[in-house]
């Protein structure tokens, strides 16, 4: 293993699974750090959490973990100490810890007084390793898939038919994927369910609505619209889609989303 990667000092490799995708809102349920030492020596500790809020069920769906699995759990400030010396000293590698793992578990140090000093190490992202390796381009996707150099590259006309070319390619290479059109754009759909809005200014966390940017973010949208109307009405005068303008406006009369469990979709309370 360590003659395709030489360590100088420990490298800490860590995945955390969490109530949400926002540090400063969501906390850590289950931390897994694998320790590798330079001399090659491993160690693999997991603990799972109570993060004193609930879990919501959209969470639970991705990682299995629900409130109950971890009411009896220590919580983050029980473990801190004892994990902040174990990670002394260690470069860190994840999958997207760049962008999730890591601003989350600065968020759960602070919370708690202590520092991750994440600066003072060496960060190596897995998935940014993936993206540069792979590049998610047109012309890298036309590539891979039809054989091909795409000419003309960022021409809408050439763009458009190395697109058509590129899914006809992916259907071809992956069996299972969906023949039927409907199917496939189901496959394709990237959108986040808990989203209220296409640019998911607010979302469901458990059955409340909350705001996910700026620095209310977290805040239920009632919360809002009771002690901070403000921010509500400087939406509405500022360039935000019309989505997100109307669950603000609707918020300003007492107009709130009303979560439907069957489906997981949204109405309006009259």
């Amino acid at each position: 293993m360590l003659d395709m990667l030489k360590l100088d000092r420990p490298l800490a490799v860590f995945d955390i699974e969490s109530t949400g995708v926002v540090p400063q809102r969501d906390r850590i349920v289950e931390i897994a750090v694998l320790k590798i030492t330079p001399d090659g020596e491993s160690r693999n500790t997991v603990r799972r959490l109570n993060p004193q809020i609930p879990i919501p069920p959209s969470a639970t769906a991705i990682h299995g973990i629900s409130d109950a699995d971890v009411a009896d759990c220590p919580v983050f400030a029980d473990i801190a100490d004892k994990l902040l010396a174990y990670l002394d000293g260690c470069d860190l590698a994840g999958y997207n810890i760049q962008g999730f793992d890591i601003p989350l578990l600065e968020c759960e140090f602070k919370r708690v007084g202590l520092d991750l000093k994440t600066s003072e190490r060496r960060v190596i992202d897995v998935y940014n390793l993936f993206c540069k390796l792979y590049p998610r381009t047109l012309t890298a996707a036309y590539k891979f898939f039809c054989g091909k150099d795409l000419e003309g590259a960022h021409g809408a006309a050439a763009d458009t038919a190395a697109t058509w070319e590129v899914l006809l390619g992916q259907l071809a290479k992956h069996p299972e994927l969906p023949r039927e059109s409907a199917e496939l754009a189901q496959f394709s759909d990237n959108s986040d369910p808990d989203a209220l809005d296409r640019n998911r200014r607010f979302k469901w966390n458990g059955d409340d609505v909350v705001v996910n940017f700026g620095k209310y973010s977290g805040r239920t949208l009632k919360d809002i619209a009771e002690n901070e109307p403000g921010f509500l009405r400087w939406i509405i005068k500022s360039d935000f889609p019309d989505d997100v303008k109307e669950i603000a406006s609707n918020a300003l009369i007492g107009k709130f989303p009303v979560k439907r469990a069957a489906s997981g979709t949204s109405s309006e309370n009259k």
